[in-house]
């Protein structure tokens, strides 16, 4: 429920304001608007303004509309020819158009700077381990680095470290990578060669591809939350018990003892605990369960948090113009990014696997909505770029589409034929009914994976 109540309110939020762009002009420019719909289908829930505008929200929340007065769509009274959108010059229409995209890259811009003025923490980029004869061995790159800058791009937390990295997908060159060694001041630099740089991957990791492991702290095999009906509490262990040994063989850390206990389901363990500051004895019996034919051992428990030291936390608040500043930045960055990646996609350099629709939308959203407000106002800019950037493509049906339209309009001197505007909308709309149903599938494969 919570996914889908987070998906709702996301989509809403940006086909509202993309729908309010084309609205807020149209009223700007003396066009009638008819209905403001939030979503498709049968309407839920109507209201009417002085101005004969009708609001609506609609069951089908995959998108909206904005209906003006127009002659091409219906009759319209000669007292009102002056107020229908295809009585106004062409000017006014590619405003009346442009002004939904551009409303989605202001919302970008207010979330990023709502987001830097809220607060950013992130874990500091450091480096844990480095993969033998990997891209960053060889370029020298050491467990403890910390990554500063990628390309000249700061790098403040692994999050923008993933992003410098996704930039250059597709091409053979140098990567750039400015690190701090652990414990020192001074950055050097490190030049990592790559070719066709993930290129055709359905889920880029650059961070992997690369042979990095993020730094992560070390775990001990302290017991946290407890099911109460799991062998863990059955058995006599407790939330803070530190367990030392299993059959005599000293544990190392949580991942080591949930190994111990997923190898021995329904076998006894004699496990050495740690309760209060004193050793103690005890017997665990695993339970087991199969999955995908695996058979595993499981005991009900959970690890107790272990929270990151201050000095691996960076936390970055901004004022209003500084955020502001920070965050039109950032918005450019993630509209050029998304322009280069379509391009590649086309290329063929990006895999169309990475295309995504509304389950995964709905997953991400549900996701960043439990993270916390920072997480669910960066994916609310990311989404709102992609729209926007999406809704310019030259393709008819879409904004874009009615761009071109207006601006070989304007080139001629007078519009395309009904016929030429007709043949562009079908092949429009096969283009987009093609690239929804391959997202969907792609939402479809990796739900079943």
């Amino acid at each position: 429920m919570q996914t889908i109540f987070a998906f709702v309110i996301t989509l809403g939020i940006l086909v509202s304001i993309h729908e309010f762009g084309h609205f807020w002009v149209a009223r700007r420019c003396g066009v009638k608007v008819l209905r403001f719909s939030v979503g498709f289908g049968k309407i839920l829930w109507r209201r009417a303004d002085r101005h004969g505008t009708e609001f609506a929200i609609a069951a089908i929340p995959l998108g909206g509309y904005v209906k003006m007065l127009d002659e091409r769509e219906e009759p319209v009274p000669y007292i009102e020819l002056d107020r229908a959108f295809n009585r106004k010059p062409v000017l006014s229409r590619i405003a009346i158009v442009a002004a939904g995209p551009l409303a989605n890259f202001l919302l970008a811009i207010l979330a990023l700077t709502m987001m830097y003025m809220v607060g950013v923490r992130t874990l500091v980029p450091q480096v844990g381990e480095v993969l033998a004869d990997s891209p960053a061995a060889v370029a020298g790159i050491r467990p403890g680095d910390e990554i500063v800058a990628v390309d000249g791009t700061a790098t403040p937390g692994w999050q923008s470290v993933n992003m410098a990295l996704l930039a250059p997908i597709g091409e053979s060159r140098s990567l750039d990578i400015s690190v701090r060694p652990n414990g020192s001041e001074a950055i050097h630099q490190r030049s990592v060669s790559v070719t066709d740089w993930l290129t055709g991957q359905e889920q880029p990791d650059p961070i992997s591809s690369l042979g990095i492991v993020p730094y992560t702290l070390p775990i001990p095999a302290v017991l946290g939350q407890l099911n109460d009906d799991g062998a863990a509490v059955r058995d006599g262990l407790r939330p803070g018990d530190r367990v030392l040994s299993v059959n005599g063989e000293s544990v190392s850390d949580w991942m080591h003892f949930v190994t111990l206990v997923q190898g021995s389901s329904d076998q006894p363990m004699q496990l050495l605990i740690e309760r209060d500051g004193l050793p103690q004895a005890l017997e665990l019996t695993p339970d087991s369960r199969t999955v995908d034919g695996i058979t595993t051992g499981f005991i009900g428990a959970g690890v107790q948090p272990v929270a990151w030291p201050d000095t691996m936390i960076r936390h970055l608040q901004l004022g209003p113009v500084a955020a502001l500043v920070k965050g039109t930045r950032e918005t450019w960055s993630l509209t050029t990014l998304t322009v280069e990646s379509l391009w590649k996609m086309v290329a063929g350099l990006v895999s169309v696997k990475n295309l995504s629709g509304p389950i995964t939308i709905a997953k991400v959203a549900g996701a960043s909505f439990e993270s916390g407000l920072e997480n669910f106002l960066y994916l609310l800019a990311m989404l709102s770029v992609s729209l926007g950037v999406l809704n310019l493509l030259p393709i008819p049906v879409l904004d874009g589409g009615h761009l071109l339209y207006y601006l070989v309009e304007m080139v001629r001197g007078k519009p395309l034929s009904e016929k030429a505007q007709t043949f562009g909308l079908k092949i429009g709309m096969t283009l987009v009914v093609g690239v929804m149903v391959l997202a969907m599938y792609n939402d479809l494969s990796r739900l079943f994976q």
